[in-house]
């Protein structure tokens, strides 16, 4: 009887020192960090698996009732469906059964055939086999292709080619040549062109302000356009030879061209600036496999996107994104911290303080859009508008605006407003929790309050002031709405 009373006594003082509450909550966490690990691993999986380099077959397909058709796709994922389903969609089945499966298969030629993907069902796929000469383009356009490689030209003449595998090497080379022409483009079209015509487009706009400035005597307005007319031509000249070097890189880029033939007999003659990527992934092994991937994926990062945002890269969306997020930070900490220290160390607490207090809360649970609206409102027409008005008047003459239009430092001050409460209130947290007794020994050793915030509080609370920093930049990196 003694040890019963004893065990429930322990058992009492157990729950009443919170240990179950303590395993509840760990418990929780850990999960809730499983969960949330799982996600990431699934979307991973899920997306980056874009990347693979998946085998491409081929297969006859014939519904019943319906003509025989040739396949050349490769696999993106099965389900199982009802065939009450189908049967209600007009498919005409031969089997009893409840459930048939179905794949998802890319089949690519969206040029030929209209289409990138298309759901076939499993059992009336017939003689499917992997070729070893298929291949797969990855084209600027049209997404992918699929076929077989049957003929190289140059300056439309055919290359003769001793067996498949020199044609096939022969084709990897012309493909990297003309990438190496169209690096060569893009670098006189974005850099020595683009050169060129911003100095134009700031000599017409001199030529503008010339003609809107009518208090300027005539002597001196002849000089000025004397030079810019000189400025002009010479601008005009360098054009002429950049323009004529483009020309003959453009020739060199359009001109071999390659024959190929899809798995239903078609031939068609393209270009081989149009591709990208050829591979035969049904020879590919399992370390070939993995270094394309990985290629694939340092591909996505580091270049620029195509055809609508489809294909290729997102490197300007995190160079973007980056750049923002740095412009916000350096105009959130500042103002944010300043504001903490206001309220907490000098304000007088009141009324007042206690309103803006609450401001600061419910502007942290303002929905992003709105603090869009607003930027575009006040930074974009109201700031931006003035400043286009007092300094670049010509431009807003031809109604080509400078700072009145949107802009990544537009983006970045109305994401710094949307920010700064939660740096303001994880400040104030971090300032309330140094003991006060702290600032009380540092004002007795005669140092002043700025003094002691400068060199106790605000090191003492440094932590918590970069937990807020770091919990700002990820919602603003993470909100779209004020872009």
């Amino acid at each position: 009887m003694y040890l019963q009373d004893k065990e429930k006594q322990g058992l009492t003082a157990w729950f009443k020192g919170g240990e179950p509450l303590i395993w509840m909550n760990a418990a929780a966490v850990t999960v809730s960090t499983l969960a949330v690990i799982g996600l990431l691993i699934l979307l991973a999986v899920r997306g980056f698996s874009h990347f693979w380099p998946a085998d491409v077959f081929v297969a006859e397909y014939q519904l019943p009732d319906e003509s025989p058709a040739v396949v050349m796709a490769e696999r993106v994922e099965s389900e199982d469906v009802a065939i009450e389903q189908l049967l209600s969609a007009g498919f005409t089945l031969d089997t009893d059964e409840p459930f048939i499966q179905r794949e998802l298969v890319k089949v690519g030629n969206r040029d030929v055939s209209g289409a990138d993907f298309k759901w076939v069902l499993s059992r009336y796929l017939q003689n499917t086999y992997y070729p070893e000469q298929a291949i797969v383009l990855e084209r600027r356009e049209w997404g992918n292709f699929y076929g077989f490689l049957r003929g190289l030209k140059r300056d439309g003449q055919a290359i003769a080619a001793a067996d498949d595998e020199a044609l096939w090497q022969a084709f990897q080379q012309s493909i990297e040549r003309a990438e190496t022409i169209h690096h060569d483009i893009e670098r006189v079209e974005k850099k020595e062109i683009g050169a060129i015509n911003y100095r134009l487009e700031k000599l017409r706009l001199r030529q503008r302000g010339l003609e809107l400035d009518e208090a300027l005597p005539a002597a001196e307005r002849a000089q000025k356009q004397l030079e810019i007319d000189s400025e002009r031509a010479e601008l005009d000249a360098a054009y002429a030879v950049l323009q004529k070097e483009l020309n003959a890189l453009y020739a060199e880029w359009n001109r071999d061209s390659f024959i190929v033939e899809t798995a239903q007999g078609q031939q068609r003659e393209q270009r081989v600036s149009t591709v990208v990527h050829a591979y035969k992934p049904n020879t590919m092994n399992f370390a070939n496999k993995v270094g394309f991937y990985f290629g694939k994926f340092a591909e996505f990062l580091t270049d620029e996107p195509r055809e609508a945002n489809t294909e290729g890269g997102i490197f300007p969306a995190i160079f973007g994104t980056v750049i923002m997020v740095l412009i916000m930070s350096v105009l959130v900490t500042p103002f944010g911290v300043i504001a903490a220290v206001y309220l907490r160390e000098y304000a007088k607490q009141g009324l007042m303080t206690r309103i803006v207090r609450i401001a600061v809360n419910n502007l942290a649970g303002v929905p992003s859009i709105v603090f869009g609206v607003f930027g575009l409102g006040f930074f974009v027409y109201i700031v931006g508008g003035s400043i286009d008005s007092l300094f670049f008047a010509d431009k807003v003459a031809e109604n080509t605006p400078t700072f009145g239009t949107g802009g990544i430092l537009w983006a970045s001050l109305t994401l710094a407003l949307m920010t700064i409460p939660v740096v303001v209130v994880a400040t104030e947290e971090a300032l309330s929790a140094v003991p006060r007794g702290v600032r009380e020994a540092s004002l007795a050793c005669g140092a002043s309050k700025w003094q002691t915030i400068q060199n106790i509080v605000l090191p003492a609370s440094a932590p918590g002031i970069l937990t807020g920093l770091i919990l700002a930049m990820a919602r603003g990196a993470g909100e779209v709405a004020p872009l």
